[in-house]
């Protein structure tokens, strides 16, 4: 266990920041799952621009890799394309 008091915050903030990353990354392939299973164009669309934002912030916040982030976001434009 440590000893020093800064080290027993560092704890206790990388807990917290742990907790908080888990539940956007589980939120966000949530909403990614969500967003596959749309079958009409304008709910994709209504939905596209909102999954792209949090896998931005994820990326930003180096909860996923940039390119993971990257190569999803071109996968969901394609997949909404695609619908009809």
């Amino acid at each position: 266990m440590a000893n020093h008091k800064s080290s027993l915050k560092r704890i206790r903030s990388n807990a917290a920041k742990r907790l908080r990353n888990r539940y956007q990354a589980k939120t966000t392939r949530n909403a990614i799952k969500k967003l596959r299973t749309t079958t009409t164009k304008a709910d994709a669309a209504a939905l596209l621009g909102k999954v792209i934002s949090m896998l931005d912030r994820l990326a930003k916040k180096n909860v996923i890799h940039k390119n993971k982030a990257s190569n999803n976001k071109s996968k969901l434009t394609k997949f909404v394309n695609s619908l009809s």
